[in-house]
């Protein structure tokens, strides 16, 4: 079939399977590039299949010689619609792995799930003993509870009052004024649930008491902080409180493992282009204002970029990893630099639909969106007649 991109919204229904592979190659080229990480040897990535998680996959491969296992939704291509990018993304990495030597195994399925949990562990202790390093980048807007089958939602809402501020339409350009109006506390409620470290912690509970970790394992969580301008609907809104669970989850997590040399951490990002910030009202016109002063200060990274800063300057150094006065790893240091959010506030006063392209950089927001479903990559035929249809060599 001919793939071409299908938007609704802030969601790309189609993805491109030799985008998505061109995507995980230049990300494997990257960390190939960059010297050579003595870090983790056994690694479970839970939420594997794009963002973050695969970052941390690749880093953990390319950068480090791991195994790794990945956890990921099962999304592949039924009739005339294609598979996810999730999808393409994990086969092109376990593709790459296999010709580098490099040990990769897939498991698919709800992450939130008892069931996948124990098929994980089965493979874990099937084929690697135990893992080292486990990284937890689930983000999702839905949750079953595994013990009481309650399904829970996640809402991006503030917490007290209404939050007016600029928006974008990415797709077209225009600058708008958006109201969001405070959440219920049923809407906290779940969203913490969906959000927070709940399910981290049940990860975590199930690999130890099946004596699939090993001394000395490390574990992390991603979150992020913001700026001033998006605090509101973030930080300081419902997905603020889910990442402060989070981070209390790694606190008591950390005391957990430490008996045996264990540590858990949460990792504060920096703002990036995903599916899920597509989402947030506000976002996206910070982060293509944020990319384009970023980008003049030579201080821009992507997820690939921020994965092995992380591993090779935080987590696995010789001097120990670098908390801030709460426990947490900070890669977002660069994105809140004063001279940064000077500059990013001073653009944001004057951005309007006028001068979208002149004062940020929403181009390449608009690029990088259609990239994470594969489309808008240098050197791609789109044009041309592709097999939907990929397989995934090593899925369990």
């Amino acid at each position: 079939m001919i793939i071409k991109p299908r938007t609704r919204g802030f969601i790309c229904t189609t993805a491109h399977p030799e985008g998505c592979a061109r995507q995980v190659q230049q990300q494997v080229e990257y960390v190939r590039a960059q010297p050579e990480i003595k870090g983790p040897t056994k690694v479970l990535v839970i939420g594997a299949s794009a963002g973050y998680g695969l970052a941390s996959r690749i880093t953990a491969a390319f950068g480090a010689g791991a195994s790794t296992v990945g956890v990921y939704r099962q999304s592949i291509s039924k009739e005339n619609r294609t598979a996810s990018a999730g999808w393409y993304n994990s086969a092109a990495f376990e593709k790459l792995a296999e010709e580098a030597g490099l040990q990769s195994f897939s498991v698919t399925g709800d992450a939130f799930s008892n069931e996948t949990k124990q098929r994980t562990i089965e493979l874990i202790q099937q084929e690697l003993g135990q893992v080292d390093l486990v990284v937890y980048s689930v983000a999702s807007g839905r949750r079953i509870h595994p013990v009481t089958g309650e399904t829970f939602s996640s809402v991006l809402k503030p917490l007290d009052s209404t939050y007016t501020n600029k928006t974008v339409n990415f797709h077209t350009g225009e600058v708008s004024m958006v109201s969001i109006d405070p959440a219920t506390e049923e809407e906290i409620a779940g969203t913490v649930t969906v959000m927070g470290g709940e399910d981290w912690q049940m990860w975590i509970d199930e690999l130890q008491q099946a004596g699939v970790l090993a001394d000395h394992a490390v574990t992390i969580a991603y979150s992020y902080m913001g700026s001033e301008i998006t605090q509101p609907v973030y930080r300081e809104g419902t997905i603020g409180r889910a990442k402060d669970h989070l981070e209390e989850t790694a606190h008591h997590i950390n005391k957990q493992l430490a008996s045996r040399g264990g540590r858990a951490y949460v990792a504060v990002t920096k703002a990036l282009v995903t599916q899920s910030s597509s989402a947030i009202p506000v976002v996206p016109l910070y982060i293509s204002a944020l990319y384009k002063v970023m980008k003049q200060k030579d201080l821009h990274e992507g997820c690939i970029e921020q994965a092995y800063r992380l591993f090779s300057e935080h987590l696995y150094t010789a001097d120990g990893t670098k908390v801030d006065s709460k426990g947490r790893i900070r890669i977002d240091d660069w994105e809140l630099r004063p001279d940064v959010q000077e500059e990013v506030t001073r653009l944001w006063a004057e951005l309007s639909s006028d001068n979208i392209n002149e004062l940020s950089d929403l181009s390449s927001y608009r690029r990088e969106f259609f990239q994470l479903f594969g489309f808008e990559i240098e050197d791609i035929d789109y044009d041309a007649d592709i097999d939907p249809n990929v397989t995934i060599p090593h899925l369990r």
